[in-house]
């Protein structure tokens, strides 16, 4: 697991005040399942009958087709699963009609790119869901587990801020809760794409010989625990005390 520790001093007012809102958005989210005995997990694997590992939730994804995010959640088999335990995980993405200006993937020796104008698709975060249906931990992953095409970290961290599901199906309080993980989380986001190239960059020189994006034996690049509650004290603490002083 990755270790991070965040200076609250060092975020302007306004984005500590939009991430509290997104901790706000996501918690209201959990509280309106909850009314009806649901939960995040539970909301959107019941649209697709039986749960099997591997499958897609939903079926085909979920994608914004005004902001071109995209989303699914999957299980892996419970003798196949990492260092931690999980019901399954998120993983997100954005597509080149989504991506800030000038996003360019990174050319790679042996990667055919996508035919389709809008295939180029990048991976931002993967989010790991407990039993209970609550968030546990960020990570990401090197490019074979979702097959997305390579961007460098500054490229990936300018697109978490076009990363929005703005419709209502098939579950509109787990399009909202997605929306408001990435949100609330940016900093620990973007420190774990820098960390996801510096784990790159390292196995490719410990292992010169072999094509490090394809190799199976490096999967999770960073990862880091959370728990929005405490995300959530964090935010109202430091702006608790930026008005005091106002």
């Amino acid at each position: 697991m990755t270790e991070f520790t965040i200076d609250w001093t060092s975020y302007p007012t306004g984005r500590l005040e939009r991430m509290l809102a997104a901790g706000r958005d996501v918690m209201e989210c959990h509280r309106v399942l909850t009314l009806t005995g649901d939960n995040i997990v539970g909301e959107l694997i019941k649209t697709g009958g039986s749960f099997f590992e591997w499958s897609h939730y939903p079926e085909g994804d979920v994608y914004d087709r005004n902001s071109h995010s995209q989303f699914y959640y999957h299980a892996h088999p419970k003798d196949e699963q990492r260092d931690w335990k999980e019901h399954g995980h998120f993983h997100t993405f954005l597509r080149p009609r989504g991506m800030p200006e000038g996003s360019k993937p990174l050319p790679i020796d042996g990667f055919e790119f996508p035919e389709g104008p809008n295939d180029a698709l990048s991976h931002l975060i993967a989010v790991s869901m407990d039993e209970f249906g609550f968030a546990q931990r960020l990570f990401t992953t090197n490019r074979w587990v979702t097959g997305e095409v390579w961007y460098d970290g500054d490229t990936v961290i300018r697109m978490l801020e076009n990363f929005i599901i703005d419709h209502a199906q098939p579950s509109w309080p787990v399009n909202r809760w997605i929306s408001g993980i990435i949100m609330l989380y940016r900093p620990m986001i973007e420190f774990l794409v820098r960390e996801r190239d510096v784990a790159i960059t390292a196995w490719q020189e410990k292992y010169p010989d072999r094509d490090v994006y394809e190799d199976r034996e490096l999967e999770v690049t960073s990862t880091i625990d959370i728990r929005v509650e405490d995300q959530i004290r964090a935010l109202t603490e430091e702006l608790g005390r930026r008005r005091v002083r106002a």
